[in-house]
């Protein structure tokens, strides 16, 4: 199989977790706390047992998911580099459990710490974004990204989560942020999505886990945006578990926004 067809398979994995698992029971479980205060449900464990059922039929190697113990993440991400599915089966739960419609299933594939194959579905919206690496991103059966403009960085959009910022940092970007307005969420998979698509102009992250990450980044780079960390321009060598994301839609609207986090960090 090639890998636009291990891709279309992919996005047809993830339309089934969400027609057959997830959606049935939105509005209908109740959220439990986890041990790091974060919530999930009874629908985050059972999609993430359906997607370690149905990933390794498409690729035979293991599933990392959110809802596993951090020992034993660590060990799957340590002893598999070759290859290695990284899902969340719901990310942006606290919105699931409350009834707000901005969830998403999220897969990629990593080969040797970086995403080959991406997904990010929306079940509620119908929306499938997807990459491949080398291949382009997709809305669907469009390509991304879907607008194409020459925006400043003072009309942009951002997507920006302070919770993880440096207190200087998170003060001045809420305070004299440099663009027109910014938004957050809550479901980071989703966000870099709406980045790669226009919908959004930049982004601002302190601390994402690697399942926030894995696929969005992939179909962001493969739609033209560009990605760095706040204190390195080199987004691969930020921590794996807690990397930071300074990311924009344009090479020029990255320059300008790169330039404003690393004078205000």
């Amino acid at each position: 199989m090639d890998v636009l067809a291990q891709l279309q398979r992919l996005r047809d994995i993830a339309r089934q977790v969400g027609a057959e698992v997830v959606m049935p029971r939105y509005q209908k479980v109740v959220a439990e706390k986890k041990h790091d205060g974060s919530l999930f449900t009874e629908a985050d464990l059972a999609a993430q047992q359906a997607l370690q059922r149905l990933l390794p039929e498409l690729v035979p190697c293991p599933v990392l998911g959110e809802e596993m113990t951090q020992a034993e993440q660590e060990a799957l991400w340590r002893e598999h580099p070759q290859g290695l599915w990284v899902v969340d089966p719901i990310d942006g739960t606290t919105n699931f459990a409350h009834g707000l419609p901005y969830f998403a299933i999220s897969i990629a594939l990593m080969r040797a710490g970086r995403p080959q194959l991406a997904v990010v579905y929306l079940p509620v919206l119908d929306e499938c974004f997807s990459a491949a690496a080398g291949q382009g991103a997709w809305l669907n059966d469009r390509r991304l990204p879907l607008v194409h403009d020459d925006k400043l960085l003072a009309d942009a959009v951002a997507t920006v989560e302070t919770k993880w910022l440096s207190g200087h940092l998170a003060a001045r970007v809420v305070t004299l942020g440099p663009f027109h307005n910014h938004r957050n969420f809550g479901a980071s998979t989703i966000d870099w999505c709406w980045l790669a698509a226009g919908r959004t102009d930049v982004m601002l992250h302190g601390a994402q886990k690697l399942w926030d990450y894995a696929a969005g980044v992939l179909i962001l780079q493969e739609a033209g945006g560009v990605v760095g960390a706040i204190h390195q321009p080199d987004f691969w060598q930020d921590k794996v578990w807690q990397r930071s994301v300074v990311a924009a839609r344009t090479p020029a609207l990255y320059e300008a926004w790169r330039g404003w986090v690393r004078a205000n960090r």
